[in-house]
């Protein structure tokens, strides 16, 4: 997607341990116009699935799944990393090691907001290790749904989580691949 690589080019700052900072417009501010591009190109790559729901994780994931899922006219399910108190009745859950954080979290949704009658596709900012992704898999698998496709905004291609994903068998669409990145140059190299 020409346009959001280009503004990754603009805004996006590469630092160390092959990090990008994509906040000034993707996961801390949000440009809702570009977002509503990302939107209405992942209908058109997933027009043919039956969508009946979108699963990401929280937080940055929520108002990208949001803007995603009006297009589908779905609703959202988001995975939350803790269990607060006003959540009642089971849970589907699965630990997830997050890559940017370094850490380890619990992440549980609750068992009435997916269920083997959905179609999932999977919506995230990122695409690094897939461990994110691997956890979501493992909550649409617990309850039984089918998972349509896993859709990502910035896929860092030099790391192997979309790769295994694809040797899996599982259709990853992702708006932009990065094949390098340089934080001394500041270079970003896309694949196409």
């Amino acid at each position: 997607m020409e346009l959001l690589e280009q503004r990754i080019k603009k805004d996006g700052i590469v630092k160390a341990g092959n990090v990008l900072k994509v906040d000034s417009f993707l996961n801390h501010q949000i440009d809702i116009k570009l977002m509503n591009e990302i939107g209405k190109e992942f209908k058109r790559i997933f027009s043919g699935s039956q969508i009946t729901k979108i699963l990401t994780i929280e937080a940055s994931g929520i108002a990208i799944a949001a803007i995603v899922a009006q297009y589908f006219d779905v609703p959202v399910v988001f995975a939350k990393k803790s269990r607060s108190i006003n959540l009642d009745g089971s849970v589907y859950s699965t630990k997830i090691e997050s890559f940017t954080h370094k850490r380890v979290y619990d992440v549980i949704v609750s068992k009435k907001y997916l269920s083997a009658d959905d179609r999932i596709l999977i919506v995230d900012d990122f695409l690094a290790n897939g461990c994110a992704v691997d956890g979501l898999i493992d909550l649409i698998e617990e309850a039984g749904a089918v998972l349509e496709g896993v859709g990502i905004i910035i896929e860092k291609g030099f790391q192997d989580g979309g790769k295994r994903l694809r040797e899996r068998g599982i259709r990853v669409e992702s708006l932009a691949i990065i094949d390098s990145m340089n934080d001394e140059t500041g270079e970003i190299v896309f694949r196409h």
